[in-house]
């Protein structure tokens, strides 16, 4: 199967954008996309045979763009701004984000609003669908310009310059790679270079990502906290739908509807539901855990909105319109974008938070009701999983850091020219950080519940919670003596990626 990319077939949905950057999913662009581009470049050329100064095809960039540009030498300048403008530095980014900021950048090219060759976007194509993925670096970028270093480098490859891992992950010259897929270098043409780097969409393609990945984490975080409430000996009264409607929120509601239908039919909730339980209310941790997910489902509602709204857009400065003009403009900048990103990392915390509070009143033999003191098989001589919430709270301090914006933030560049830049890219970066370490968070409130519903025997969880037990068991044992633990929060994090509970 291949996703086809073209104005014809509208914009690119979210999990089409997933399938290609982490599935691996193929392109084609459209005969339409091919038309338009066409289209386009014809403006171009005739703009670059003229005198009249047209920034990026007969002026430089930046600060320099009030420096004119002979014929005889613009194409020299696509070719340097591709060579100075991959100055990244730091490890090379995931292979998946590559992908993706690959995938939009020829999304906007396929509109024809960039001015580029239609050999230009077959060749990035080819090279996406061939498995290239250029060797990006983590730093680079200020999110305005768009994603400038980052995407010259996938511009050097498209050159044939530079490193690239191939299909089986080897890292290589992109010269080689691209001779051994059959797929000619691009020797750059008037407005190529700056149409090859001129975008938000890193930034972009991290957002959708991430989004994809919250969605996910969201429902576990559901789960683990319907599990612990179980095991705590809480109660579900307050999930009930006609308490959440005095409040209507939608991810509220949603998540309050899922906590209590995974509680439904517990034998060990069903056992404190007497008229001597003196369980009243709940801690907040466990009381309020539909308010906090459904706020953090709300906003992953409101980056969903306006992502969709950036893969609808065509990002390029200049552009080239429908009626030939080519027209400078500032839609490069990654505001929009960058607020979403920083917005994301803020429920993040707070969901990583509250879960931490959960598995510590696990381990509280003054607040468990009866389980023993940390979980632990033989109280003193083990440990339990006291150490395990250490690894928490330190996570839990991180993802606090990591919610302070990054898009707050401006340093001007380009000689004052870009005096004011979103750090949308560092907004992304640290995004990812963040859901990485509300993963491991989650997996260890996954890992103390189903140990406390364990020891909970001989009263039975519910069937939902019980089937995230039992998934659970089969990658990790159930209570016993102290083992080596990392391993096994290693494991409930690949569960939980693996989308394998139920």
């Amino acid at each position: 199967m291949q996703i086809p990319v073209g104005v014809d077939g509208g914009p690119l949905s979210r999990e089409q954008v997933v399938a290609v950057a982490r599935g691996g999913v193929g392109v084609e662009l459209t005969e339409a996309a091919l038309e338009a581009v066409a289209r386009s470049r014809a403006h171009v050329e005739e703009l670059a045979r003229g005198e009249r100064p047209t920034y990026g095809v007969s002026t430089g960039f930046g600060a320099l763009a009030v420096r004119h540009i002979p014929p005889g030498r613009r194409v020299a300048l696509q070719r340097s701004i591709v060579r100075s403008h991959a100055a990244g530095a730091g490890p090379a980014v995931e292979a998946e984000v590559v992908r993706a900021l690959m995938l939009l950048r020829l999304r906007t090219m396929a509109t024809g609003h960039t001015g580029v060759r239609p050999s230009t976007v077959e060749s990035l194509a080819a090279m996406l669908n061939a498995g290239i993925v250029p060797v990006v670096p983590e730093f680079g970028s200020l999110g305005c310009s768009g994603d400038l270093a980052p995407l010259s480098a996938v511009g050097l490859a498209l050159m044939g310059e530079g490193d690239v891992f191939d299909a089986e992950g080897v890292r290589r010259p992109a010269a080689d790679a691209l001779l051994e897929a059959g797929i000619d270098a691009v020797q750059l043409a008037e407005k190529e270079g700056l149409a090859l780097l001129n975008g938000t969409d890193g930034m972009l393609g991290m957002l959708v990502l991430a989004l994809a990945d919250l969605h996910r984490l969201l429902d576990v975080a559901d789960l683990t906290a319907a599990m612990s409430v179980e095991a705590l000996l809480g109660t579900d009264r307050v999930f009930a739908a006609d308490l959440q409607a005095l409040r209507p929120h939608p991810g509220q509601a949603v998540s309050a509807a899922r906590m209590a239908a995974l509680l439904a039919n517990s034998a060990i909730m069903d056992s404190h539901r007497t008229p001597d339980c003196n369980r009243v209310q709940d801690a907040y941790s466990l009381r309020c855990a539909p308010q906090v997910h459904g706020a953090a489902r709300d906003t992953v509602g409101q980056a969903e909105l306006v992502a969709d709204r950036e893969l609808a857009a065509a990002i390029d400065n200049p552009v080239v319109l429908a009626d030939g003009r080519v027209e400078s403009n500032g839609n490069f900048h990654g505001a929009p974008i960058a607020y979403q990103l920083d917005f994301l990392a803020i429920p993040v915390a707070d969901v990583a938070s509250m879960a931490e509070r959960r598995t510590d009143r696990m381990l509280d033999v003054a607040r468990s009701h009866g389980l023993p003191p940390f979980l632990a098989d033989d109280p003193g001589v083990d440990s339990g999983h006291m150490i395990a919430q250490y690894t928490q709270a330190g996570i839990v301090s991180e993802l606090k850091r990591l919610a302070v914006p990054a898009s707050v933030d401006s340093i001007p560049s380009s000689a004052m020219q870009e005096d004011h830049v979103s750090m949308g890219w560092s907004a992304a970066r640290k995004l990812r950080r963040a859901i990485d370490g509300l993963t491991t968070v989650l997996a260890i409130e996954l890992l103390t519940a189903a140990r406390a519903l364990d020891l909970r025997a001989p009263l039975t969880p519910a069937p939902a919670t019980a089937a995230a037990v039992a998934a659970l068991r089969e990658r990790v044992p159930g209570p016993g003596p102290d083992r080596h633990l990392a391993p096994e929060i290693a494991a409930a994090e690949d569960l939980i990626r693996s989308g394998g509970l139920p």
